[in-house]
């Protein structure tokens, strides 16, 4: 409602500034009043709106009749008063109101929340840069990697997921009933409309003007909007589902805190729940803003009010990806890195070398490399000394074949380290 007022008062204000006749340039005593209604404007004024829409039946007319109500006794405004809400239809007061509010949403809540998750993770991938780690691939061990550069990976998708997120312009449009300022023309024919109210959309409410509509904004940046929200939360739903893996498996432990119990009946259990509750609110967020995405850009013919009802669920949507954010934040608070579990894992998997091997063995010219490899390695169990031993018959330079027998599978990690430090 206070966004609906701001966008009555801006286009009010406008008006008076335009030279028309009947609504003559607002003293500054006026101006500063009715953009007090704005600063000022509480619940009681929302309740006091309510109570109006009881006999119209109708959210922004009641806006209109609030704001004649507001401006009694101030004979300037009283004056204008019928230049409240003029040649507008309700929707010119919604969309804008909705863009406003999308935009201060994004800006102070949502972007500043992915942020702080994404510079912690930021700040996780430096810190563990140099903690081998055994991949898996298909949940089979793999060539191993490092922990900081796993969690590099998903800082830089989230990255670009937050600039996509960010860089969504935010639309708007007041051009009357049907798009094609009707009204407006047949009150003042001699004024550029069009230019009007992107002066109005842009310079006073900080939207971006759209000259092409139905009654309605179309909604598509809405759903632009939405689709990179969603392509946020996903990345993180994967890290939640990758961090609980990790924890299943004692790659990390988490700190436990006085008091807490992770079971009713087992006094053991420390329970991954902060990434569990980032899942879980993740997947209602994304279900929300999927249906939010697909339903708002259509309308029938020049429109239907099947996106009132939907539009009112934006929040909701919001406010579970908010507690995801949350509950992944608390959750990564909670980690503790357990080098010993990596360690070991890696010193178990030997076989992850054949890899390199069979690559060097092709540099030379050995027959058949990745067969006598995959003969050797594949489905088994390998030793250190199984595989030096094979290593030691190979027909290749002496310097390569020192380095073969130096490398383990904590030193096979590539340029792991590298990147995961030079991540941001």
């Amino acid at each position: 409602m206070r966004h609906r007022v701001t966008v009555e008062i801006h286009w009010l204000l406008a008006l008076s500034a335009a030279g028309l006749t009947e609504v003559p340039r607002f003293s500054a005593q006026s101006e500063a009043f009715l953009l007090q209604l704005i600063e000022k404007f509480s619940a009681e004024d929302a309740l006091r709106i309510k109570e109006i829409e009881q006999i119209t039946n109708h959210d922004v007319k009641a806006v209109e009749y609030w704001l004649k109500e507001s401006v009694k006794g101030q004979a300037e405004l009283e004056r204008a008063s019928e230049f409240i809400h003029f040649a507008c239809t309700s929707e010119d007061i919604n969309n804008t109101a909705y863009g406003m509010m999308l935009k201060g949403a994004r800006a102070d809540v949502l972007l500043p929340a992915l942020n702080a998750l994404q510079q912690r993770l930021v700040a996780m991938a430096h810190n563990h840069a140099a903690q081998p780690m055994l991949s898996r691939t298909h949940g089979q061990p793999a060539s191993p990697t490092t922990l900081g550069k796993e969690i590099a990976n998903v800082a830089a998708r989230l990255s670009r997921a937050i600039e996509r997120i960010a860089t969504v312009p935010l639309l708007g449009k007041m051009n009357g009933a049907v798009g094609n300022y009707n009204a407006h023309l047949s009150a003042y024919p001699e004024l550029d409309w069009p230019a009007f109210s992107r002066a109005v959309i842009e310079q006073r409410l900080g939207l971006t003007f759209n000259p092409y509509t139905i009654q309605i904004e179309p909604h598509d940046y809405m759903a632009e909007l939405f689709d990179a929200i969603t392509r946020a939360n996903t990345i993180l739903l994967d890290l939640n589902r990758d961090l609980w893996g990790y924890i299943s498996v004692g790659y990390f432990k988490q700190k436990t805190k006085a008091g807490e119990v992770g079971s009713s009946t087992m006094p053991h259990k420390v329970n991954p729940i902060d990434f569990e509750n980032s899942e879980g609110n993740l997947g209602l967020a994304n279900a929300l803003l999927r249906h939010l995405a697909d339903k708002l850009p259509v309308s029938r013919w020049q429109r239907d009010l099947t996106d009132s009802t939907v539009l009112r669920n934006i929040g909701v949507a919001f406010g579970h990806a908010l507690l995801a954010y949350d509950s992944c934040l608390r959750g990564l608070a909670k980690l503790e890195v357990n080098p010993q579990r990596l360690n070991a894992d890696l010193d178990a998997c030997w076989e992850v070398l054949g890899e390199a091997v069979q690559t060097v063995m092709r540099r030379y010219g050995v027959p058949n490399p990745y067969e006598q490899l995959k003969e050797l390695t594949r489905g088994k169990s390998m030793t250190r000394e199984v595989l030096h031993t094979f290593i030691s018959t190979l027909p290749i330079p002496a310097d390569a074949k020192t380095s073969l027998l130096a490398l383990t599978p904590a030193s096979y990690i590539g340029q792991a380290i590298a990147l995961a430090a030079h991540v941001s």
